[in-house]
Parts: structure tokens; sequence; C-alpha cells
């Protein structure tokens, strides 16, 4: 980054001196996870395209996250089954370095001040680059990859040919591939939504609820009959998640969508979403919504509310949610069950508006070659290993014979993995896979565990979302960044601040028409334009 004036601009001398403890204590236990710019190059004799194990005797670098689940065991990728076993299939040993926990932001910030970059770098380059790819790109930081990836990444390359919506979406609106994608498979798209407890509804005597009011009644009862002292509640993290739940039955959303001529919206100033405010003001004045929603940043006081009996509703996800709260819940109370509900809507039969799904390609888990690598060729042939037919089955099922084993031709977890009597699947897995990351998804990849989580895909996916749902790949220009900077963070700040006083009582609804004129002199419609624009070029591609 010596070369650009990014981090002259950006980034302080004192951030520079912070950088090398920093950097010092999230590196690997043999000295470091960053490569440097000599112009030594160690001789290596790359195999043929594809071909693996590779001979090589270089070391390569990469600074990405490792999962949590993992770290139960193993503070590094490389010690871990999974870390040994992609060493050993590709033949290129790695010294990663994984951020702190909580800490990832500020040290990709870090790092991309430092002038010593590792060969790769695994974050979403399109939301927490200044600018995004085509920035990183003109910065000298990271490089195009469609000659690399032409020449030396033939299972990319093939799947990109096989799909040209995938390919479309990895690159930039100026044509460059910037990313080894995080691809997931067609059912890894919807993974969260409300859920309900049946044993509850069962014992009421209720239906499952579909609809705003019968929703209404159903908390009610299980506020006066169960005693739930927060009957629906939900995760806050700088707001309240409930992905569109309950909010999207007012056909606006708690953020930017699109509506239904495809144009670009940004919901919370829609008329319309003063009436999902009302609603969930409503709610919490009667004691139906949790009152201590927004204390919900600690998920063990969240977790202890729904396996805790103090709610009975909220909306979750498929394993870390529903899951984990039935594998401890049974144990208290053998009827404790949780089921997947509809996202709500106002008439019956209707279908919602908008839900949660996500696209194929994940940019947060995507890989980047940095200008730093020494040999980018060799880390673009590591990489495209996770797109082989072998790399596909260790990154999403581990270690034949150990971590699965193939019944009928599907890879099934071990007895050793889903058994284990101290430890849960999640943890189990993360050892010898790679939960998140740059590589192709399948779609017999399940923690499942319960029938209940089966189900709930498939109710949880009948929405509109896929006509909603902003991607999350699209590139502004560089000015078109500076100005989303200046904006969005102000804008989302007042909206969240605005939203929980007028959920909570503490502001009126009649001040929302003045809580709109201030969006707008704040420019949200010129946030509005800017995603818009995006998304043309986008659409042109």
């Amino acid at each position: 980054m010596g070369k650009t004036k990014f981090d002259k601009r950006t980034f302080s001398i004192a951030i520079s001196v912070a950088l090398a403890s920093t950097l010092a204590a999230a590196c690997t236990k043999d000295g470091g996870g960053t490569g440097s710019k000599d112009t030594a190059k160690p001789s290596t004799e790359l195999s043929e395209a594809g071909k693996y194990p590779i001979k090589t005797s270089e070391t390569i670098t990469s600074w990405e996250q490792i999962n949590n689940n993992a770290t139960t065991f193993f503070s590094n990728l490389a010690d871990t089954p999974f870390g040994k076993r992609l060493e050993a299939d590709t033949g290129v040993k790695v010294k990663y370095t994984h951020p702190a926990d909580g800490q990832s932001k500020e040290q990709f910030n870090l790092l991309i001040a430092s002038n010593n970059l590792p060969d790769t770098i695994e974050y979403d380059w399109n939301s927490s680059y200044p600018g995004g790819p085509e920035k990183a790109i003109a910065d000298k930081v990271i490089m195009p990859l469609n000659d690399l990836i032409d020449k030396h990444a033939p299972n990319l390359k093939k799947l990109m040919a096989q799909d040209k919506e995938l390919e479309k979406m990895l690159k930039t609106d100026s044509g460059k591939i910037y990313v080894f994608p995080m691809i997931r498979p067609e059912n890894g798209l919807v993974y969260r939504g409300p859920m309900i407890r049946k044993d509850w509804l069962d014992e009421l005597k209720l239906p499952l609820p579909t609809t705003i009011d019968e929703w209404e009644t159903t908390l009610r009862a299980f506020k006066e009959k169960k005693g739930a002292t927060a009957p629906l509640t939900a995760a806050y993290n700088n707001e309240l998640n409930l992905q569109d739940a309950f909010i999207g039955a007012y056909k606006t959303a708690n953020r930017i969508y699109l509506d239904d001529a495809g144009k670009v919206k940004y919901g919370p100033v829609d008329p319309q979403f003063k009436d999902a405010l009302a609603l969930l003001r409503k709610w919490y004045a009667e004691g139906l919504l949790d009152k201590d929603f927004a204390l919900n940043s600690d998920g063990k006081a969240y977790d202890a509310k729904i396996i805790g009996n103090q709610s009975g509703a909220t909306v979750g996800l498929l394993g870390g949610g529903m899951g984990k709260w039935m594998d401890t819940g049974k144990k208290a109370d053998p009827k404790f069950q949780l089921v997947a509900a509809p996202y709500p809507t106002l008439k019956k039969g209707e279908r919602a508006f908008i839900g949660q799904r996500e696209f194929k390609y994940a940019p947060a888990a995507s890989k980047a070659v940095t200008t730093a690598a020494k040999n980018p060729e060799l880390v673009v042939k590591w990489l495209d290993y996770a797109y082989s037919e072998p790399g596909k089955m260790l990154f999403n099922f581990g270690i034949e014979g150990d971590s699965y084993t193939l019944k009928n031709g599907v890879p099934t977890f071990s007895d050793k993995i889903t058994k284990d009597p101290k430890y849960n699947l999640q943890q189990m897995v993360a050892q010898y896979t790679k939960p998140n990351g740059p590589f192709l998804g399948d779609e017999n990849k399940s923690f499942n565990t319960y029938p209940e989580q089966d189900a709930a895909i498939k109710i949880w996916e009948q929405t509109d979302a896929a006509k909603h749902v902003v991607p999350t790949f699209i590139s502004p220009t560089v000015e078109e960044s500076k100005e989303m900077a200046k904006l969005k963070t102000a804008i989302d700040s007042y909206k969240e601040e605005m939203f929980v006083k007028f959920v909570m009582g503490k502001e009126p609804l009649e001040k929302f028409d003045d809580y709109v004129k201030q969006m707008k002199d704040m420019g949200v419609d010129k946030m509005v334009k800017i995603y818009q624009d995006a998304l043309d070029r986008y659409n042109k591609r």
C-alpha cells in the first residue's frame, strides 16, 4: 500500500504503531501470517493447472477468520484436521493469521494500512473496503484475477462458464474478477425465519399463526396462559433482528429493498413503515414484544429467554438457533418443540412480501489475492482446489472414513461427529471442514438434527424475497463510495435510534413525518440513488 494514497489519507501514524503489536498477537505460533515483498523468489516447480498435489517448497500466507466452533479445539486453522489434510492434498503449506474474535474490522483496517500484506485475504471486499473492489484494485491492494483464473484455476473457470449469473456476480462494473467466491448451494440460501413453541400451541389448542392478527392472538395467549414475560423476542445487534418478519407484512422492509417495479427503496421512510411501527409499538406496550429487546445483544441472555420459557416465539437461525435451543430445551422438558412459522402477512393466504434470502455468491467469506503475493499463480492454484470434486468434499464434509462416510453415495457425518458426548455438531464439524469460506457448497451438507429443521426451510422460502432483496455485491464507484461513507452510517444510526424510541413509546408516532423529513435532510434520497445507479450498472454487466 506504500505506493497508494489510501493509507496516507485514511490511517494515522498511531494506527501504524498499533499495527505491530496487534498483528503480532494474531499471527500463528511460528512467527507471523503476513507475506513480505521480498524480491527473492523461491524456486518452485508448479504442476499442471488442476493437478494436485502441487510440487512446491513455498509457503503462502492467508489472513482469515477462524470459525468460533473450531477454536474450541485449535487456535490456528493449520493445526486442525482440515488444515492438515488441505496441506497434504494440495501440497501447499499455508501460514494463517486469524483476527481476534470481534476485532475483524479493526484488524482488517490495520492490515490494509500496513506495508506487510499476506498473499490472500478473506473478507468482504464489497462493503468493507472504502470504494469497494474496484478501488482496492486501483489502490494496488488486490489484483484482478481474470487472466490468473483463465490459466491456473480450471475448476472455478468451469463453474463460471456453466453459470453466467455467478460470473456476473464476481465481476466489478469494469469486468474485473476480484475474488474466489463462497458459493452457496440452492438449499443454503434460506436459513433464518420466525419460529414458535409448537408444544405451547398444542396445549392451548391454537393453530400455527400465519397473519398478523393470528400472531397477536397467539402472543397474547402465551403471555396470559403460559406466563411468558417476553412472548416475542429477537436478537438485537444495532437493530432488532426480525429479518423483515412482521414489518414485511406491510410491503416494506427495515432496510434498503426493491419494490415490485424493481426500484430501490429505503423502507424506514415508507409511509407504510409507520403502520409497522404502530404494530410493534402496540405489542411492546401490551407486553407481547420483549420489553428488553434492545438488551439482547448478549447471546446468553437471548438464549435464556427461549429455553427458559420466558419467550414463545422469535426470529432465529436454523442451526445456531432452532437446533441449539431444541437440544437444550428438550433436556429440561422432553415436550419442548420449536417449529417454523411462515413470514406473517396481513391477509390470509397472501404470499409474504420479503424475508431472509441470500444470494449464491457470499461476499463476506470470499478471498482476494493481494499484490504482495510473490507467486500469485501458486495462490490461485491452491484456492482453486476448493472447487474441485475432492476439494468440495473436504471443505464441506472433511475426511472420508473419519468425519464422514458415503451412504448410498451420499456423504453423511460419522457418529464421531454427530454423537460426541461433550461437544455439539457444529463444534465437531468445524475441526474437519471450513464452515464458511471460498468453496463450492454442497446441498447434502446439513447440520439439521431434527425434522422440524428440514421443514423450516420449505416454510421460510415461501416469500417473494428473491424479487425484493438488493444484491450485496453491487459496486458503487469510488466517488459514490465516498458519498455513501458520509451518508449511510449516520442515516442507519438515526433510523435505529428513532426505531427504538417509536417502538418503546419514547417518541409519539405523530412525529413520524418529522423523522422522515430529517432523513431526507440527511441525504437518504442520495443514498437510494447511489444504490439504484450501482444496481443499474450491475444489471447491464
